[in-house]
């Protein structure tokens, strides 16, 4: 089985093709190219590395969120497209815990997170091995997943580019169960995508319309909107 994967939930970018659970090509990124620019040449150098045409896959595996809007946006509508496109069924996994397949063999709490700006982080946790949800996936503070986290008295891995920047603050709770995973594991793969997903039933084709990203939180503009309707029925 030839399977397509697609990552752009956030700043990184990762593409591959994998057929008969080997990786034939992948394109693991970290740079300032924004993936409207980016994702599309990306999916084309796969597809020629591997010497693999578009009408040979048989399934495409996407980054559904949660993450940046934009990102998961992008890589959502290129995977829908080419899905319908081709006519191959579509699975979603989560970019948290496509992340944390990276140290899956941890002996302990593997706790992804992605910057959601102003204090507040996207994250869950996952029991090591099993990848088994221990903290379901949510938008809250820093804070707020530093006391869950600090409830479970376990070690716990942090992983994801974003950690540095509230890893000392986790370290001022945590103090030694607080594990700073290497810079090597904090970039998705799409390869660990793919092997998520393929541990799903396939969904019909005609599912992928019905497909929707999983931003795990309202965007900005809507919660103002809000904000104001009750302002105006007050």
């Amino acid at each position: 089985m030839i399977w397509l994967g697609i990552d752009t939930a956030n700043a990184p970018l990762s593409v591959t093709i994998v057929k008969d659970g080997k990786v034939l090509a992948e394109v693991v990124q970290n740079n300032k190219l924004t993936h409207s620019v980016g994702a599309m040449p990306a999916i084309e150098e796969v597809f020629a590395k591997a010497s693999i045409q578009p009408a040979e896959i048989d399934a495409i595996a996407v980054s559904e969120g949660p993450g940046s809007y934009t990102g998961v946006r992008i890589g959502v509508t290129i995977a829908k497209t080419l899905a319908w496109t081709l006519k191959k069924p579509l699975v979603g996994v989560s970019s948290l815990q496509a992340l944390a397949a990276n140290a899956e063999l941890f002996n302990g709490i593997i706790c992804p997170l992605f910057d959601a700006r102003r204090q507040h982080v996207y994250t869950a946790a996952y029991r090591g091995d099993t990848l088994e949800t221990v903290i379901a996936e949510t938008h809250a503070s820093i804070d707020t997943l530093i006391e869950k986290l600090s409830g479970l008295r376990e070690p716990v891995l942090f992983i994801g580019t974003d950690v540095d920047m509230y890893f000392e603050i986790i370290v001022d709770v945590l103090g030694e169960k607080a594990i700073r995973a290497p810079f090597t594991l904090d970039l998705p793969r799409a390869s660990e995508l793919i092997k998520l997903a393929a541990k799903q039933p396939l969904p019909a084709v005609e599912s992928v319309h019905s497909f929707v990203p999983q931003y795990r939180r309202i965007a900005e503009a809507e919660a103002n909107w809000i904000k104001e309707q009750k302002k105006v029925q007050e």
